[in-house]
């Protein structure tokens, strides 16, 4: 009965989110409430949500004083010159700015924190799609699904807890997955390209001087003339990008389709190229940036937890960029808004994992699809671990499905010959996915930076990162790692 309340409790989540009937907050909150009465075990919800708040609560206040540090670095111009460098080197082609935001997604991710990856990536590339009126989606599920492959890293999280749950050696787990992982990474840019050429045929080629000068992107159609697309071709330029002129209907049904931005404040999230704004602060750049790489390799050399990094590095950016109190206060204030959305998110989610921790749903949901995999697959056992890993990571933490499943699918392996090793690997495939969980924290920042409903973001991604993942699972095959 568990097993099948557990399922429907996640059904009712992800089709209530993407069909945009509830918020995803009211979803988080309301819908495991409920069932947790439907359960028999309404009177302990209270224990499952300050259970499940205790276990968030450290990254509910790392990503606070997170975005409010980035926030203040995109407010003093830190980010200016990354963005300016890509548009530059992108020539406003939306192909190349969709590749160049899959590699900027993969570079960063080496620091192994999805939150900082997607606040830096979108801190950078938001203002582009805004202003070249691109999809934000597409910048999302590529940043995600990139960082997803990342995620992998020994010291991202999932590798370790692999390590952990059976008692290997990670370094062994990961470097012989490094090709397979390559192969999916090659399956991203990719990704990002077919993407990319969707986005120019919608949008056309713009004109770069245009953009950054004047905001007005200019686009470049190619007609043709005569019966059948036969003849010659002619050229005509129509200014005010996506929606003008003749294709406007055309490019605004693409951009529904892709969930591309429609509301006309291209000049929202632009201002990180304004010259101009008071916030600027261009003799502590080189502090700035210093600061920030101090933050980051800090975070890597783990020399102290997560959130009291972001805590110092937000309040030393505050006082050194505006040491006036009333700066430092609308600085605070212009930021409270992402804020409130994504910690009161975090917080949320955490009603969700506690009801499906707390109720014992997620050790039936595991148990349930353990027990289902027939006797004859025990020697196949590593491709089963893949396939399962695409979709359990998603419905789960990385905790449940490395502690609870992992061990239970090696057992089963283990009985007809097959490695804990290979079982390791194989439950690395589904990270892609799992970025784009509505159980991990750090896609809440992605969407709430980029100002994207959650149900468009899954409803565009789940698709390429379930492909990505499968990618992964048959290189890794092929090259008989797993």
């Amino acid at each position: 009965m568990l097993t099948i309340l557990g399922f429907a409790m996640i059904a009712t989540f992800l089709v209530l989110i993407m069909m945009k009937k509830m918020s995803p907050i009211a979803a988080l909150v309301l819908i495991p409430a409920l069932f947790c009465v439907a359960v028999g075990q309404g009177a302990k919800l209270g224990d499952y949500v300050i259970e499940g708040v205790g276990n968030l609560a450290p990254t509910a206040a790392m990503l606070m004083f997170a975005i409010v540090y980035f926030g203040v670095m995109i407010d003093v111009g830190l980010f200016d010159p990354i963005v300016r460098g890509i548009l530059r080197f992108c020539k406003a082609d939306p192909m190349r700015i969709v590749v160049g935001t899959a590699v900027l997604a993969a570079i960063v991710s080496l620091d192994g924190d999805g939150s900082t990856t997607f606040m830096i990536t979108v801190s950078a590339m938001y203002p582009l799609y805004k202003r070249l009126k691109m999809s934000l989606v597409v910048m999302t599920g590529v940043a995600a699904t990139a960082n997803g492959v990342m995620n992998t890293l020994p010291w991202g999280g999932p590798t370790a807890r692999a390590a952990t749950a059976l008692k290997l050696d990670a370094g062994d787990i990961f470097v012989p997955m490094i090709p397979a992982l390559g192969v999916g990474l090659l399956a991203v840019l990719l990704l990002a390209v077919v993407l990319g050429r969707r986005e120019r045929k919608r949008l056309g080629m713009l004109t770069l001087d245009e953009v950054l000068a004047t905001g007005t992107a200019t686009k470049t159609e190619t007609v043709l003339v005569g019966a059948g697309g036969s003849g010659s071709d002619r050229t005509r330029k129509n200014s005010g990008g996506a929606g003008t002129g003749t294709d406007g209907d055309a490019a605004q049904n693409a951009g529904a389709e892709t969930g591309g931005d429609e509301d006309g404040d291209g000049d929202e999230g632009f201002k990180g190229l304004d010259p101009d704004r008071a916030t600027l602060r261009p003799r502590l750049y080189w502090f700035n940036a210093g600061l920030t790489v101090a933050l980051l390799t800090a975070m890597i050399m783990e020399l102290m937890p997560i959130p009291v990094l972001f805590l110092l590095g937000a309040a030393l950016a505050l006082t050194v960029n505006f040491p006036h109190m009333p700066d430092q206060r609308a600085r605070i204030a212009a930021h409270a808004d992402n804020v409130l959305n994504v910690s009161g998110m975090v917080f949320a989610a955490a009603v969700f994992t506690g009801v499906l921790s707390g109720t014992g749903m997620v050790q039936h949901m595991a148990d349930w699809l353990v027990g289902a995999i027939p006797d004859g697959m025990g020697p196949h056992m590593a491709i089963v671990t893949g396939i399962l890993s695409i979709p359990l990571t998603y419905f789960m933490s990385n905790d449940g499905f490395y502690f609870g499943v992992v061990p239970v699918l090696a057992e089963a392996g283990a009985a007809h010959g097959v490695s804990p090793l290979e079982i390791a690997r194989a439950s690395l495939v589904g990270q892609p996915l799992h970025m784009s969980s509505p159980l991990v924290p750090a896609v809440y920042v992605l969407v709430g930076m980029a100002k994207v409903e959650f149900g468009d973001h899954t409803r565009f991604t789940v698709k390429w990162a379930a492909l990505t993942s499968l990618v992964v699972l048959c290189a890794g095959l092929l090259f008989g790692i797993i």
